[in-house]
């Protein structure tokens, strides 16, 4: 079969229209999207245009074999390589910083990277169901490339974090338009496993990240710049596969693209999330909470975000529908998926501290973690063939999530080092087989029309969880961290300096005063048990979320009909 030569149909968004003689009508969750899949074959020159701001839903046919698996191993590329430029500066961070003479940069390598990724995911569903998603990767992956171009090749600082907002501009669309595309080729029956095998590519990419920066740092002259300069060639490989291959027609519409686009849904969307995320990120990490940066971008964050929320309920052809969040299945998988991702980070940020804290060193603190990715393959793979047999989703995924944090909530100065390797374990099992599993009940609780915009939500909320619970986190912490220490030592003299080395720098562990040492560690397992505890809340508010999800059928055809 050649690239192009996929048979297309049209649905109507709203009222019906006629194809060919025949009525094609709206769908709900009661109609399918055509009465019968086979009648109303066109290309997508022979069809009908729509008045005024109405769009027409374009499904292609269903594509299987070798021509299927070849189109998501190419998306599935980006997906890989994109999950590794988000963890490779966990070990070229230092080396980077080093080269350019500037500690600060430290956290701005990985934050700008992070908030430009989040700020573009969750447009990119209404965008490529104006432009396509074809041209959306190619997009993606141009940037991608030329982000880590920019990096590979920057002579100061600025150049460098340049670089890493355009990689993450790239990198975000990379992930979210492989699963738009996913849902198009793909019945919902069959999907969980697609989405398994998907989740699998971001959890070895994020997984190896950080090991493959220090490899490559550390055996080429190149340095830290060939991490990011060899990763151009084959994301530029991947762009032409992708201009090949993918045929999937964008929505159809008498106004040109851009009288389509809501600009300011956009607008509103993306100052949110950057002011958010921004604001999140620097408050405690980069700067205090009282510094004007986070005082500041916080509450405008909230201005931009009830700005979009009025906007986007009256906006006609709006970047994410606010109604959608309406629906329960939609409301809850949403939920659990900010929820879930704030345990999962802040799992991921402080069980290593507190190991390290006990004195492990950090590759044995890299080799618990290695876990998660095992579950996750695991589980993202499972959940899916669990669907497709049954045609149902449960609740399984997050009693993982729920068992790891309840193993996590039993830690103390003496627990043995399997405990950990099980939670993770667990903890990657919940959460590969939560995503596959709100993902799929997401897009079989929306008409076929909203399936990019609803996983975009998603999206956004995963990104918010994430960011949100390593904030949380933090505070709780450094908090509880603070009382237990100013409690036990607070009298004795030079007490306020030792405190402040102990909180900024664990090895100070090492040089502590005689008769300290117990007392600091009981400080520091008071403190890690506040954060567990705090994570055991959150994974039980998680677990009452997809409890609440409605069954909705998983068709086995791309149409929905009901004659499958």
């Amino acid at each position: 079969m050649a690239a192009d030569d996929i048979s297309v149909q049209h649905v109507p968004h709203v009222p019906p229209v006629s194809v060919n003689g025949n009525s094609l009508v709206q769908s709900d969750e009661r109609t399918p999207l055509l009465r019968n899949q086979n009648e109303n074959d066109v290309s997508a020159e022979e069809s009908p245009l729509i008045n005024n701001d109405e769009e027409q839903i374009i499904i292609v046919e269903e594509v299987k074999g070798f021509k299927l698996w070849l189109i998501l191993f190419t998306c599935w590329i980006g997906v890989f390589l994109g999950a590794i430029d988000s963890t490779i500066i966990a070990t070229l961070s230092a080396p980077i910083s080093s080269e350019f003479r500037s500690l600060s940069l430290l956290s701005w390598l990985a934050t700008a990277y992070f908030i430009s990724n989040a700020a573009c995911q969750p447009i990119s569903g209404r965008l490529t169901d104006i432009f396509g998603r074809g041209p959306g990767l190619v997009f993606s992956n141009i940037f991608f490339a030329l982000g880590n171009l920019i990096c590979g090749l920057a002579q100061d600082q600025s150049g460098m974090i340049f670089g890493r907002v355009v990689a993450g501009i790239g990198g975000g669309g990379l992930m979210s338009i492989s699963t738009f595309l996913g849902t198009d080729l793909v019945p919902l029956r069959n999907r969980g496993v697609i989405q398994g095998i998907g989740n699998i590519c971001y959890g070895a990419g994020a997984m190896l990240g950080g090991v493959f920066g220090g490899i490559v740092n550390d055996n080429s002259s190149w340095g830290w710049r060939l991490a990011f300069l060899i990763q151009v060639p084959l994301v530029l490989v991947s762009a032409c596969l992708v201009a090949y291959l993918v045929r999937i027609p964008p929505k159809v519409s008498e106004k040109s693209y851009l009288a389509r686009i809501d600009f300011t849904g956009v607008l509103s969307l993306i100052v949110f999330l950057v002011l958010l995320l921004l604001g999140l990120n620097a408050g405690g990490n980069l700067v205090p909470w009282i510094h004007p940066l986070p005082l500041t971008t916080l509450p405008l964050s909230l201005v931009a975000f009830v700005a979009f929320i009025l906007w986007e309920s009256r906006a006609k052809q709006p970047i994410i529908p606010v109604r959608l969040l309406l629906d329960r299945t939609v409301f809850t998988a949403c939920m659990t998926n900010l929820l879930g991702m704030m345990v999962n980070m802040m799992a991921l940020f402080y069980v290593p501290l507190y190991m390290q804290s006990r004195g492990s060193s950090s590759t044995d603190s890299g080799v618990v973690i290695l876990f998660a990715p095992i579950g996750i393959s695991i589980c993202s793979i499972g959940s899916g063939l669990i669907m497709r047999k049954t045609g149902r989703y449960g609740i399984f995924a997050v009693l993982l999530q729920v068992a790891s944090v309840v193993i996590l909530t039993t830690l103390d100065e003496d627990s043995p080092g399997w405990h950990l390797m099980i939670a993770f374990l667990l903890l990657g099992s919940g959460q590969g087989g939560m995503l596959t599993i709100t993902l799929l009940a997401c897009l079989a609780a929306v008409d076929h029309s909203h399936q990019a915009v609803v996983t975009s939500a998603t999206y956004a909320f995963r990104s918010v969880g994430g960011t949100v619970g390593v904030t949380i986190a933090s505070t709780i912490y450094q908090n509880v961290l603070k009382t237990e220490l100013w409690g036990r030592f607070g009298d004795l003299p030079g007490a306020a300096e030792e405190i402040h080395r102990i909180r900024d720098d664990l090895d100070e562990l090492k040089h502590l005063p005689d008769g300290w040492y117990d007392g600091v560690i009981a400080s520091f397992m008071e403190a890690f048990r506040s954060v567990w505890l705090t994570m055991l809340g959150l994974v039980l508010l998680e677990l009452v979320c997809i409890s609440l999800m409605k069954q909705h059928k998983l068709h086995s055809t791309l149409s929905r009909s009901e004659r499958e």
